[in-house]
């Protein structure tokens, strides 16, 4: 049985739970609180870098999200999550770096804005609102006719990136300029794994109550 370790809020972990929930397969979920359960000598042994996701299939454990995801499309792949047409998988890959590397990074002197929190550094601010558009820009420039990234079908670029795009739809910025963008996210916020795994309100005003003592 396979098993992932998570947070429900956290984007990493949201996007392994869709990819399970895409490919069907059956799995359990064990939620850590990340209030001092992850330092426990059980989850130690399964991560010693103590963050989530994890996620263990028999025997085999497995960390950091991007290599789980790779685990789960060649040793489950139906279906494919991966194009094999080279100039789509690099889309696909890009897409995941992005996110990982620059997206990510971006909404953090952003993150008190979105959940609509006082404060926060206005030069921050405004130098992760020109990189986050950095981003968007780009993302709108690699989709075309086909209703995913470089493909007709859902592929790991929309876990990755469709867990943290769809949440800076807002009065931040003006989604004018990415139409293609937009759509995509639309379709996938419709889709049953995104609405099964969408944080519920009582999650996110436990969030916010994190934040707000962690900035006061």
């Amino acid at each position: 049985m396979i098993k992932l370790y998570h947070y429900p809020i956290s984007p990493n972990s949201r996007r392994v739970w869709i990819t399970l929930l895409e490919k069907g397969l059956e799995f359990e979920l064990v939620e850590l609180k990340l209030d001092g359960e992850q330092f426990k000598p059980d989850f130690l042994a399964i991560n010693p870098f103590h963050h989530i996701p994890a996620l263990v299939d028999d025997d085999f454990n497995i960390v950091e999200s991007l290599a789980i995801l790779d685990y789960l499309d060649v040793k489950y792949p139906t279906p494919s999550m991966l194009p094999s047409n080279p100039r789509d998988l690099a889309i696909v890959r890009m897409v995941e770096m992005a996110t990982i590397n620059e997206l990510l990074p971006a909404t953090m002197p952003l993150t008190p804005v979105l959940l609509g929190l006082p404060g926060g550094d206005a030069e921050k601010i405004e130098q992760a609102k020109q990189k986050i558009s950095t981003v968007l820009k780009f993302f709108e420039s690699l989709l075309d006719e086909r209703p995913f990234f470089g493909s007709e079908n859902l592929t790991l670029a929309e876990p990755v990136a469709g867990t943290i795009v769809p949440w800076l739809r807002g009065d931040s910025f003006s989604w004018n300029d990415y139409p293609k963008l937009a759509a995509w996210c639309d379709r996938l916020i419709a889709r049953p794994t995104w609405q099964e795994t969408q944080a519920t309100p009582k999650m996110i005003e436990a969030f916010k109550s994190r934040m707000a003592a962690m900035m006061a």
